[in-house]
């Protein structure tokens, strides 16, 4: 299949599904989010691993303002919704497969959803992490149940307050990265070498099992669903997201 937001290919029982929106800088759209749903559905039957990739300069960065740019731009309103993004997530979580985040570059909001939700976490040393929402008076609310499941509440609440980008090996300390080195794709292909021998009916039992114990996922989509719609809906942040696409200001410069 072609795919406007990503490029796809199947080795045997390994799915290796690539991030490609370089004119965009990696961020997520809503035709991104409906082709990565559509890619992971044909891997439940058969695949046993699913690797996530990005740019080499970007993981992904979140969100498309410019997308929402182009909605305010044209009188509609532009929150996404965000259940289809947080659903995506959900099935990278829970999928039958195991799926591996392979890192490079920037990974900012929304990216790092993709990453904690992902059971293993390659990166090189180039991977810088940051949660930028809160500049902007948004929240990063979908992201934080897959990131605090992954490196606790208060590292979570750190990145989210701080908002700076964090090294490969501040990730790693944390938790949020589990192997790191300076050739990636070596350490990708020795991961994958290893992973894809493993049945797929016992990675399915596993990951259904491992859900059932952290059920944390599915008990928060309804508030980080809720909080989302109503930070996207505030006039303010929008307008703050319309200057900075416009004439590249952040919300604490400025504007004369």
């Amino acid at each position: 299949m072609d795919y406007q937001t990503l490029r796809v290919r199947f080795q045997g029982s390994v799915c290796f599904l690539q991030i490609h929106r370089p004119e965009a800088n990696n961020t997520i759209n809503d035709c991104l989010i409906e082709e990565c749903r559509q890619v992971l559905e044909m891997c439940e039957e058969s695949i046993n691993v699913v690797v996530l990739e990005g740019l080499p300069e970007v993981f992904c960065f979140g969100a498309d303002f410019q997308e929402f740019h182009g909605a305010m731009t044209r009188g509609q309103h532009s929150g996404q919704n965000p259940e289809p993004l947080y659903d995506l997530w959900l099935k990278l979580a829970t999928g039958p497969y195991i799926s591996v985040s392979h890192v490079r570059g920037k990974v900012n909001a929304g990216g790092v959803g993709f990453v904690a939700a992902s059971d293993i976490v390659i990166a090189d040393q180039t991977a810088q992490f940051s949660l930028s929402e809160l500049l902007f008076g948004l929240l990063p609310s979908c992201v934080l149940p897959f990131l605090i499941r992954k490196i606790g509440f208060q590292k979570a609440n750190y990145l989210t307050l701080m908002t700076q980008p964090i090294s490969a090996q501040q990730a790693s300390a944390w938790g949020l990265v589990d192997a790191c080195d300076a050739q990636s794709d070596i350490l990708l292909r020795k991961h994958v070498m290893r992973l894809k021998h493993l049945p797929k009916a016992g990675i399915s039992r596993y990951k259904k099992y491992l859900n059932h114990l952290n059920g944390s996922l599915l008990q928060s989509k309804s508030a980080a669903i809720a909080s989302n719609v109503e930070v996207f809906s505030d006039p303010r942040n929008l307008e703050l997201i319309f200057r900075y696409v416009e004439k590249g200001l952040f919300p604490w410069e400025d504007a004369n």
